[in-house]
């Protein structure tokens, strides 16, 4: 097996599929099916399988994609040791954040920097469960999920915490109990509620309310940008949970803590492992870090 095959190998890991492969490594899936079968033949035992019609890793295959992560970070630590032009301080650094990040710390992130390094900045609107695969196309990728979700999967990215934000739920400014400095899950188990779509990190948040109080909460929307769902609350039809530090929600909107649960979110930076060595890498997450710490 040669580096070239193990890169292969670890992408159709990321990426699902042999055209999402050939289109990021700017190949043919033709090239890509070869090398493949070029690393089977060095293996014992099958690496992928036919699923339908999509080719997937199998477990041995899984195994193998997981090694090559710690192959690319040993080469990319050889070729900073014959190459320090890898830090460079006009290399860019591409960042991607969920919508209410990157409204919050895109601006104060390039003022901050003042384009050392130089930042390309995306904002990606995804399922919980995509963000780990944009680690493939940004150096570092802000993201989010229920404190009491599933965690990131730790053998495919780095994660570096940022912030753990609580969730407050927002009221309409002449909404009953929006004169109450807390409230309590029966307070607003009734309600009718703004939600984000299925598979979303903050869908997650709103199921720990529906725990805590016995019984399904009533969804009667489903946004997934917090200022539209702030526009909806503010009408007074429904309530949601917001996060209470990284977005103001505007005029006609207040946001109450839950006195009986702490629903909170984390935000963490991820990103592949060999990306940490490089210094403008570095240098974001360090602005990243303070700009959390003064949310």
């Amino acid at each position: 097996m040669d580096v070239r095959q193990l890169t292969i190998l670890r992408e159709l890991s990321e990426r699902g599929s042999l055209v999402a492969v050939a289109r990021a490594l700017h190949v043919t899936p033709s090239a890509v099916s070869q090398q493949l079968a070029a690393l089977q033949r060095t293996c014992p035992t099958p690496l992928t399988e036919k699923r339908g019609r999509r080719l997937a890793l199998t477990p041995a295959g899984e195994a193998l994609a997981a090694a090559a992560v710690d192959v690319a970070a040993a080469l990319d630590r050889a070729a900073r040791a014959v190459g320090e032009h890898l830090d460079a301080p006009d290399a860019p650094v591409g960042v991607c954040a969920f919508h209410s990040a990157a409204l919050a710390w895109f601006g104060p992130l390039l003022r901050e920097l003042d384009g050392t390094p130089p930042l390309r900045c995306a904002d990606e609107d995804v399922a919980q469960q995509d963000f780990p695969a944009l680690v493939a196309d940004y150096d570092v990728v802000i993201a989010h999920r229920p404190e009491a979700g599933a965690p990131w999967p730790a053998h495919r990215v780095r994660v570096v915490p940022l912030l753990t934000e609580p969730l407050h739920v927002a009221l309409a400014a002449d909404h009953p109990l929006a004169r109450r400095d807390r409230l309590t899950v029966a307070d607003v188990a009734g309600e009718r509620w703004v939600s984000v779509h299925e598979g979303f990190p903050l869908a997650g948040a709103l199921d720990v309310v529906a725990v805590a109080a016995r019984r399904p909460l009533d969804v009667v929307h489903r946004i997934n940008e917090v200022f539209v769902a702030a526009a909806v609350v503010a009408t007074g039809d429904a309530v949601a949970l917001l996060p209470a530090r990284t977005t103001r929600p505007g005029p006609g909107v207040v946001l109450r803590p839950l006195a009986d649960l702490g629903v909170n979110r984390r935000v963490d930076a991820l990103l592949r492992p060999e990306a940490l060595a490089r210094r403008g890498v570095r240098t974001v997450l360090d602005a990243l870090r303070t700009l959390a710490a003064g949310a």
